[in-house]
């Protein structure tokens, strides 16, 4: 049985804030940003793909200019940009990444009440005031309902969504944690259909025993101490085991749910996917500790798993007042357990939703002190002290961003030239293009390149490039394919594999060797096949 766990959104304990403040958010993030804030400095990085970048190939310039012709053309459009080889997706939350309708369909195989009042999933039997889910499977207007509480469905575009989006994963919780191998069967048939060839994906492990040593360890500001009262008697490691069993549970069903291993394997089956440990960042100090402890080791010892994150909204009181404390904890850990990734949602924060203090040093403390290796979101960098080293740091370590234009829109209101997506760029910082929670905000990372396309103007090598940076800034092991630093320099095939040409299906022998021993670069030499099958047969 896997442990029900307090998962990014959901389960919110906060209190809400007042509807005039939602109010105010609201009108504030139809404004442009600031204007007291500092133009950028002279940007150290040239544009990827100028003069000093790799020449536009054949493919490439026709590519290009099928995308220019049909820029007018939105059906065109789709089937372009939908048939685009689009790398992987890095900054995503199994839960919110699953379809609404598919979330109801669950919660009726599993018997599961939906209470009218709230429209919560909860446990049977259905007493007053609530329904069978199976209801929604025969009345539409009950099933609308769900769906517009379960996600960003239908939500007014000019009000402020932050609420309502977090409210969602504590309405459908209750379906969620029952089924991660059936919402992974669920998310991996999405991304691979988007030509996407690897996943990262968020889940709570172990979140009921973490919950429980925890509380039996209680808090102790001595770090080290405390790590050691974790791990005293094998405790630690007890959970390692039960969270790498969950994954075992998890992975089982998920090959039922996708028919792998049979003669008609859903899409799903072919895809590279790894685990991210979520932090319930909202948690008392010793339950957000010993949740880094347990993902950070479990990394070190599962493969399958390569890292940790802290989840909830930035903006929460309790996630304001401790988050300086979760830095230095990551910086401790990070030394304990210096194989573990960590990348971190900062910087998800806007005027009007935090005081002004608040807005100026997140994505600083999350590099500088925890060293992150990637930053999920950081829409608040030019309010930052400093932002233009922060930014200068994040390009000189290819400390990447990962970029979900949908949920930065619903949440905080920022879109097009308020959001820092070319600030980032201009600097030299490494961007990939993510969906965050697509279940949620109803859309899929083909709508996320597509806007990014129509929004900033960017060509086909452009977007060939962030597909590109998607699997560079991954956390797969092994040699890349690319050399020096890509995002500077243009993405120039390294090493051994330099006299090939990328994605070809019979590489040299010294080539090949290098792709059977690095996870990292066979993937990546899988995409650059798609994007010459891609440009050799332009959608029309």
């Amino acid at each position: 049985m896997i442990s029900k766990p307090l998962d990014r959104r959901s389960a919110r304990r906060a209190p809400r804030r007042s509807a005039g403040l939602a109010a105010t958010l609201a009108a504030l993030c139809l404004l442009p940003a600031q204007a007291a804030v500092a133009a950028p400095l002279a940007p150290p990085a040239p544009a990827p793909n100028g003069p000093a970048g790799p020449r536009v190939t054949p493919g490439e310039a026709l590519a290009s200019a099928r995308l220019a012709a049909i820029r007018d053309d939105p059906a065109a459009l789709q089937r372009f940009f939908a048939a685009l080889p689009k790398g992987g997706e890095l900054h995503n939350h199994l839960s919110g990444a699953v379809s609404t309708e598919y979330l109801i369909e669950l919660a009726a195989e599993d018997g599961l009440c939906v209470d009218t009042t709230t429209m919560t999933a909860v446990v049977p039997p259905c007493g007053p005031g609530t329904r069978p889910a199976a209801d929604a499977r025969t009345d539409r207007a009950f099933r609308d309902a769900i769906v517009r509480e379960w996600s960003m469905q239908d939500f007014p575009a000019d009000t402020s969504g932050h609420d309502h989006f977090f409210d969602t994963f504590g309405k459908f919780g209750e379906v969620t944690w029952r089924n991660r191998g059936k919402l992974l069967a669920n998310v991996a048939d999405s991304v691979a259909s988007q030509n996407q060839f690897y996943l990262e994906t968020m889940v709570s492990p172990a979140s009921e025993g973490a919950k429980k040593l925890a509380a039996e360890v209680g808090w102790d500001a001595d770090l080290a101490r405390l790590h050691g009262k974790l791990v005293a008697d094998g405790k630690l490691d007890k959970l390692v085991a039960d969270a790498s069993k969950e994954a075992d549970d998890g992975d089982a069903e998920f090959r039922t749910a996708a028919h792998c291993g049979t003669d008609r394997p859903d899409p799903g089956c072919g895809l590279t996917v790894r685990w991210i440990s979520q932090v319930s960042r909202g948690s008392s100090n010793e339950r957000v500790f010993t949740q880094m402890a347990l993902g950070m080791r479990l990394a070190e010892r599962d493969p399958r798993f390569v890292a940790v994150n802290l989840v909830q909204p930035e903006d929460w009181d309790s996630s304001l007042k401790n988050y300086s404390l979760q830095m230095r904890m990551l910086r401790y850990l990070r030394g304990v357990y210096p194989k573990a990734h960590v990348t971190l949602h900062a910087g998800e924060l806007w005027p009007g939703l935090v005081k002004p203090e608040d807005l100026t040093f997140h994505i600083g403390e999350a590099v500088d002190v925890a060293g992150a290796e990637r930053i999920g979101h950081g829409v608040d960098l030019v309010h930052e002290n400093g932002w233009q080293r922060t930014a200068t740091t994040m390009a000189d370590r290819e400390i990447a961003v990962e970029v979900p234009f949908s949920s930065n829109a619903q949440i905080l209101g920022v879109k097009g030239a308020d959001h820092p997506f070319e600030t980032y760029r201009s600097y030299g910082v490494p961007v990939v293009l993510a969906t965050d929670d697509p279940g949620v905000s109803r859309i899929d990372i083909t709508h996320e390149y597509r806007y990014a396309s129509a929004t900033y103007g960017l060509g086909y090598r452009d977007l060939k490039d962030l597909a590109r940076a998607s699997l560079e800034y991954s956390f797969l092991p092994g040699t890349s394919l690319w050399q020096g630093n890509p995002t500077r320099d243009g993405y120039r095939v390294a090493g051994v594999c330099r006299a090939d040409r990328p994605g070809t299906e019979n590489p040299r022998p010294a080539c090949r060797r290098l792709l059977d021993a690095s996870p990292k670069a066979r993937v990546q030499w899988r995409q650059e096949a798609a994007f010459g099958r891609f440009e050799h047969a332009l959608p029309r």
